[in-house]
């Protein structure tokens, strides 16, 4: 009887990769979450299929259409687009179990039906982490933030990176100083200021029926640049006499001050009043991270400050401070930019080689050196010895330990290095000490 052969294939939008860059793809991970730990957050890790209802609590937004729903029996549920609203949904379910602030990190896939385009992916990696607070939150844990954005991205390779950051408040105040109360619109055209250009963000400014003297002062707020204290120094100087823009304004000072005290060094973070974030959710402090030599990747790390973290969940107030790193297309991108190569075949140490007769001590030996925490294999196919010598040159392993009858007899064991084609002849000990 003949088998249907179905092509094997995986959908767009998914990415799936073959060892060596998988191994790459995972040490990055790892490196991320060490990073994550070394700064005392917690790792959680919620259901990727959450019931349609709590996933959905909020309802409306681009996001929410991209969910992935179904029905199984009588229960509807979704699977998760991101990993804030499961922990929302988390944090007010375990409320009463928790001690807060709360700092959690959270590294899993999350799901979105995206159009599909080359680099956005409708199955990907988030590595989040946030800081929620019970009723408050000091102002100096949105310092502590880039503190962990920076040690995460040094130990990742990179050295020049700026992590923007603007405050939401200093935003709406200014705005309401323009008697304007809804800037959704205008806050749409200015991020887009890196794609379009100036003359751009004007047209678009333009359209919105906003007069001469309004569009002026919010093209001299958005360029106001310098250092750091040189930006604070100038938007104190606008005199603008608005609650929320002072406060905001006291915050980005505070921020900034502690964000040099927590050791990130100043050509690292920078004050951009072109950052907004978010429209419908973040309200205070706001981060982009960019690769300054490769702007085009866009943000690499984005996250900021939020009001209420579980409005749809519980009465308590939880405000909260966090940000994000999308894995898979960062991976996807740096590797397109050939800024990372996968260079490791294998994760093997050493290749263990019997001759006939010889695979019993051979399994001996290998079990002796995994008990070391040395990563070994043991080739057990019958076939030519070069053919055994090319699979360890192919997967790049860096030592052969051949195990003939002389070497059972002798106690005595012989290690090639696979790059030098140098062997010696090594007692146990001497051959875990060499491969240590």
């Amino acid at each position: 009887m003949s088998v249907n052969i179905v092509k094997p294939s995986i959908l767009p939008g998914f990415m799936e990769l073959i060892p060596r860059d998988q191994i790459l793809f995972n040490k990055m991970l790892d490196t991320i979450r060490a990073n994550y730990e070394k700064f005392g957050f917690l790792p959680i890790d919620t259901p990727v299929i959450e019931k349609s209802e709590v996933l959905l609590a909020k309802g409306g937004g681009e996001t929410e259409k991209q969910v992935y729903r179904f029905q199984k029996g009588d229960t509807d549920m979704a699977l998760r687009f991101d990993l804030t609203v499961p922990l929302a949904r988390y944090v007010a379910q375990h409320y009463s179990e928790l001690s807060f602030p709360f700092r959690r990190y959270h590294i899993g896939k999350v799901y979105r039906g995206e159009r599909n385009q080359r680099g956005r992916f409708r199955e990907f990696y988030q590595c989040d982490i946030d800081i929620i607070g019970n009723e408050t939150l000091d102002i100096i844990n949105d310092a502590e933030i880039p503190s962990v954005i920076y040690s995460t991205f040094k130990e990742l390779g990179f050295d020049s990176f700026t992590i923007k950051i603007n405050n939401r408040k200093v935003l709406k105040g200014f705005f309401q100083s323009l008697n304007i109360e809804d800037s959704t619109l205008i806050l749409r055209a200015i991020d887009k200021l890196d794609k379009i250009g100036m003359e751009g963000v004007e047209k678009e400014l333009n359209n919105l029926n906003l007069d001469s003297n309004t569009i002026n002062s919010i093209k001299e707020f958005i360029t106001i640049d310098g250092s750091n204290e040189e930006i604070l120094e100038r938007l104190e100087g606008l005199g603008i006499d608005n609650e929320i823009f002072e406060e905001g304004l006291n915050d980005l000072k505070t921020v900034v001050k502690y964000i040099g005290l927590f050791g990130v060094p100043e050509n690292n973070y920078k004050i951009d009043l072109t950052i907004a974030r978010g429209l419908d959710y973040y309200t205070g402090t706001v981060y982009e991270t960019f690769l300054n030599d490769y702007p085009s990747i866009g943000s690499i790390c984005s996250g900021g400050r939020y009001d209420n973290l579980a409005t749809y969940y519980t009465k308590q107030r939880l405000p909260g401070v966090g940000i994000s790193i999308g894995l898979t297309r960062l991976f996807y991108q740096l590797r397109e930019a050939n800024l990372i190569k996968a260079e490791e075949d294998s994760l093997t140490q050493a290749l263990i080689i019997p001759m006939e007769g010889c695979i019993d001590k051979g399994v001996e030996i290998v079990n002796r050196l995994r008990r070391e925490g040395i990563y070994s294999q043991i080739y057990l196919e019958k076939v030519k010895m070069g053919k055994k010598f090319s699979y360890a040159d192919k997967l790049n392993i860096p030592y052969v330990v051949v195990i003939g009858q002389e070497e059972v007899e002798n106690n005595v064991y012989t290690l090639r290095n696979m790059k030098t084609g140098e062997q010696q002849s090594l007692a146990m000990e001497e051959l875990i000490k060499e491969l240590k």
